[in-house]
């Protein structure tokens, strides 16, 4: 599957006037699409995206009038922190009565089925003011990576793109349908599996790694591997991989003469400062400090 992009939206972002501050274009994020940008008052008819179209308010209030698969008009008066849902395969006529800013985020209808695990395909609901602190955290999170995009930042992307596919599929299904319940604790990775994923970790400590090739590498789904890594090391997959890198860093720090922004280079960072502001906040020093101390 390729990058999500423009293209895979119902048309909104593609209003002549729309000028989207930053996206998530170019970052090779294959399951989520994010857009943020100042809205103008609009009234727009919209055809239905193979994605679901989750929309957060950053101001309020405005009011949003709706109709997509609902037998009626919706209309809301809506507050900053408010989200509007729109799911995937359906047509949508709305109308915007003010100005205001907002996140748009654009799911795979593929990441949220999986994130699921349902025998049946689930439907997300429509809504209009809903509130979910988890999902406006995540989504609020992802957009904090786009502003401050590094390649070392894919695994923590991939990572939260699928956290809010998880949160789509168990908060927000249609007819208000209960989420599965909890399963059991899940199991962990192999000996065989982890022993793969730590070797592909070592290889490309100083390379972008996602979610994807970790998981390839064990012969499970994202969500799975996800949530099996989590099982056997406590941590999340890049929550271990930024450990890895910090303490091969360091260990070149104390050991060797190399520049300090080769060996940011070689252990995954983006440039020397990112490795600075890594160190001081895992470790509370420097890697002038390391080195002296080495």
């Amino acid at each position: 599957m390729g990058e999500l992009g423009p293209a895979d939206t119902n048309g909104i972002l593609a209003l002549p006037w729309m000028r989207p501050e930053r996206t998530s274009a170019g970052l090779g994020w294959e399951h989520v699409y994010l857009s943020k940008q100042h809205e103008h008052p609009y009234r727009g008819e919209f055809g239905a995206a193979r994605t679901h179209q989750l929309i957060l308010h950053l101001a309020g209030p405005v009011t949003v009038r709706r109709r997509a698969g609902t037998p009626a008009e919706l209309s809301r008066r809506m507050q900053a922190r408010e989200l509007f849902l729109q799911p995937s395969g359906t047509d949508l006529s709305v109308e915007l009565g003010g100005e205001l800013d907002t996140l748009h985020v654009y799911v795979a209808d593929t990441a949220v089925q999986e994130a699921a695990g349902a025998e049946a395909p689930i439907r997300l609901s429509e809504e209009l003011g809903s509130v979910d602190p988890l999902l406006e955290q995540l989504v609020l999170s992802l957009d904090g990576v786009v502003r401050e995009w590094e390649p070392a930042a894919r695994t923590y992307a991939d990572q939260l793109c699928a956290l809010v596919a998880a949160q789509l599929a168990r908060r927000h299904r249609a007819g208000n349908a209960p989420a599965p319940e909890e399963p059991p604790a899940p199991a962990a990775l192999s000996d065989h599996q982890f022993a793969r994923v730590r070797e592909l970790m070592a290889e490309r400590l100083g390379e972008p790694l996602g979610l994807a090739e970790l998981a390839d590498a064990t012969g499970l789904s994202v969500s799975r591997f996800s949530r099996r890594f989590k099982a056997r090391t406590g941590l999340p997959p890049h929550r271990y991989l930024l450990r890895l890198r910090v303490e091969q860093a360091g260990l070149l720090l104390r050991t060797g003469t190399d520049p300090i922004a080769d060996i940011a280079a070689r252990c995954g960072f983006s440039h020397q400062e990112h490795l600075t502001r890594v160190l001081r906040s895992h470790l509370g020093t420097t890697p002038a400090a390391l080195r002296r101390a080495g």
